[in-house]
């Protein structure tokens, strides 16, 4: 009976373990980021914003992003999203812009995107966001700040900067990348301008998260099989055999008469 608690208790902490190690990486990995995220200047891209749920008990239910000033998108579209809305803002620019030889005084400079009553993006699950975006300005890389709003009234800020080492922040702001390179240790994929939208695949980091997930399970799981094996071959108490029985009866039979005779 011993040995089973020891085998059951073993197991629950072993599988503990390898959820955590599962967890944490996809934890890790799970923010609003842009994908593709890198674009080239001159022509029009397809963004697309990844907007998982991290609340384990509220859902999504707005996105803003603030698109850039100083080096802004001639124009901006979104595309549809079922139980959507979104709206585009075009401001004033403080300082006017040349942009491919013409003087740009007005920019798109935010566009939110709004749930129906009834609708949110719930824990567990995320949704996209797509918008065609240009003329990508000539630059070394944008940031695309973000703010998260949750059913019960949190409020999430996407908004720190990702240093060149690639160690990401607790809230990184999405970032397009143009000129400049990645942070270090990502691989992200490219797309060219062009006015078609694009597909591509989730970004390595992502990837790297999930195989480190899987290979944390996989040693959890073979150290589960050792500690199992080990204990099913740790001899118990000893059986009393039947020369053991015979002989503490006979040993009792012996004492018995010694008393009668006396």
């Amino acid at each position: 009976m011993t040995k089973k608690r020891t085998i059951a208790a073993t197991g629950a902490a072993l599988v503990a373990a390898a959820a955590l190690a599962l967890a944490a990486p996809l934890a890790a990995s799970a923010h609003v980021r842009i994908d593709p995220d890198q674009a080239s200047a001159g022509g029009y891209s397809v963004l697309t914003f990844r907007v998982p749920t991290e609340s384990a008990t509220a859902g999504t239910v707005k996105l803003e992003v603030d698109l850039p000033t100083e080096t802004p998108f001639t124009s901006v579209s979104y595309q549809p999203v079922a139980g959507w809305s979104a709206e585009v803002t075009t401001s004033k620019l403080a300082k006017p812009v040349k942009i491919s030889g013409a003087t740009v005084t007005e920019a798109p400079t935010k566009i939110v995107w709004t749930a129906d009553p009834g609708v949110s993006i719930e824990p567990g699950q995320f949704q996209e966001f797509s918008v065609s975006a240009g003329i990508v300005p000539d630059t070394g890389k944008i940031m695309l700040p973000a703010i998260q709003t949750y059913s019960d009234g949190s409020v999430v800020k996407w908004d720190e900067p990702t240093p060149a080492s690639g160690a990401e922040p607790e809230h990184p702001a999405p970032t397009l990348y143009i000129n400049d390179a990645p942070p270090t240790g990502t691989t992200p994929t490219v797309v060219s301008s062009t006015p078609a939208p694009s597909v591509s695949s989730g970004s390595s980091v992502d990837a790297a998260a999930l195989g480190m997930g899987i290979a944390g399970v996989v040693l959890a799981l073979g150290a589960l099989v050792v500690a199992v094996l080990a204990l099913a071959r740790r001899p118990g108490p000893r059986a009393a055999s039947d020369d053991d029985t015979s002989g503490a009866a006979a040993t009792a039979s012996t004492t018995t008469t010694g008393k009668d005779r006396a």
